[in-house]
């Protein structure tokens, strides 16, 4: 068994892992004590004579030679902001995070011969790294716990009772629950599911939710990147034409993160406890990760249509559609300095979303290959089995950048039309490869690249 505690100083780490390794019969190991045991010298003393860079890189150590231990592990504040550190400490392993409020973190590390990170005063810091590891601390962690009103003893016991239990909160009455779960895992074919999660307690679950999202590879890719890391998560579909239903479902199941598709982009933001800037600007949500009884939204997409397009900054481009992968796409577009845009079938829905980027804006009739250096394809036309293209070969210019976001099949007929015209093509496959990269870290904390991304996918 490998139990590992994560989170800020002053959140419990090591008082409550000296008592769960106690009462588990198991180790326990501090990477902060053996970092000091590596160094020959206290911490402190590494920060003045090393610097920062150092310590992270004995910490980095440190956690690479704990990857296969059994015990219980107790790390330091930033750890699980390296993807590599996530990677050791995951495989085969749960991660719990232990938080508190910031007031409370900076009563019990007062004192601390520790040094600051930062010139801020001691509150000030902590509100500060608080924000900065949210992502990581969130990602990284299968369930999370706080600490501000609990004891270490009653936080070890919590873990002990809850060992394997996925959020501990929707767990403590989950036999009272359990009915409605399977009602409603019974109404959307997965009545297997509860079987596997009650064959196995401490299985996460991971899903896309969408109507449709039959076609979607994310179920192929997220279930082999478990299994390349050690993860005990498994990946499904959540086919259901209403968000509420979705979200109420998840809320009844160890779930950790959603892949949000068509129609539930917009509609699922009215069920998230927060939204990043990204999703915000965008009005848009296709991840969301859960830990700790709330639901935190993002947005991926805009990255996948940025990064393909990066070699494209300050062209003239058309966004086709105006829904919420045509929002994304717009969003990016504009990172890039490009002056965008918008065609829709309903031009009022085309000036709704150019107006909110400073954009222009017209109906799908008014598209003119020469007015475009790129062009996204932001709609449904064209995944299967629709053989339909908005546009023909004889609409494009050669020398344009066309990128279709729709990614079954891999080669739209937009793609084929495209290429006929002599222009770069960037098919949607490169979009979901993009935004999965980073979708994943935000649910799990690692990093993973494109190539093994698409070696996933192969």
């Amino acid at each position: 068994m490998k139990v590992v505690l994560t989170g800020f100083r002053g959140t419990g780490k090591t008082s409550v892992g000296r008592l769960l390794a106690d009462r588990l019969g198991l180790p326990f190991y501090d990477t902060d004590a053996l970092i000091e045991q590596r160094a020959g010298m206290p911490i402190p003393e590494i920060f003045r004579q090393h610097g920062e860079a150092h310590f992270r890189a004995l910490e980095r150590e440190v956690v690479a030679s704990l990857r296969t231990a059994e015990g219980v592990i107790g790390t330091g504040g930033g750890a699980v902001c390296d993807p590599a550190n996530v990677a050791d400490l995951r495989r085969h392993g749960r991660v719990f995070l232990l938080a508190a409020p910031p007031g409370v973190i900076v009563e019990r590390i007062s004192g601390s011969d520790r040094p600051g990170l930062t010139d801020l005063a001691p509150e000030e810091e902590v509100r500060t790294l608080l924000l900065r590891r949210k992502e990581a601390y969130l990602g990284a962690a299968d369930v999370c716990i706080d600490t501000g009103r609990r004891t270490p003893g009653e936080v070890a016991d919590m873990i002990v009772r809850e060992q394997g239990y996925g959020n501990v909160t929707a767990r403590e009455d989950a036999k009272t629950r359990r009915p409605e779960r399977d009602a409603l895992l019974e109404r959307f074919g997965l009545s297997g599911l509860g079987a596997m999660i009650d064959r196995d307690p401490g299985l996460m679950v991971c899903a896309i939710a969408g109507n449709p999202c039959a076609h979607s590879r994310s179920p192929l890719l997220y279930n082999r990147l478990f299994q390349h890391f050690g993860m005990n998560y498994h990946y499904t579909r959540f086919e259901w034409p209403d968000a509420g239903t979705i979200v109420r479902l998840a809320n009844l199941l160890p779930l950790k993160g959603l892949s949000v598709t068509i129609p539930f982009k917009t509609d699922v933001m009215r069920h998230l406890d927060e939204i990043d800037e990204h999703a915000t600007a965008i009005g848009a949500v296709n991840t969301v990760v859960r830990c700790g009884g709330r639901m935190y939204g993002h947005n991926t997409d805009w990255l996948g249509v940025r990064i393909p397009l990066a070699h494209r900054r300050g062209a003239r481009a058309v966004v086709l559609g105006a829904g919420g992968a045509a929002a994304a796409a717009v969003y990016a577009l504009r990172t890039l300095d490009m002056d965008v845009m918008v065609l829709a079938r309903a031009p009022g829905a085309a000036r709704g979303l150019a107006e909110r980027f400073d954009c222009r804006w017209g109906g799908l009739e008014e598209f003119k290959g020469g007015d475009a250096d790129v062009v996204v394809h932001a709609t449904p036309v064209g995944m299967e089995p629709d053989t339909r293209s908005l546009l023909a070969a004889d609409d494009l210019e050669r020398g344009t950048t066309v990128f279709d976001l729709v990614y079954t099949p891999p080669e739209t007929p937009l793609i084929r039309a495209a290429r006929e015209a002599g222009c770069e093509t960037i098919p949607g496959t490169e979009m979901f490869v993009h935004q999965a990269t980073e979708q994943f870290r935000l649910i799990t904390g690692l990093a993973v690249t494109p190539e093994l991304v698409r070696e996933m996918l192969a």
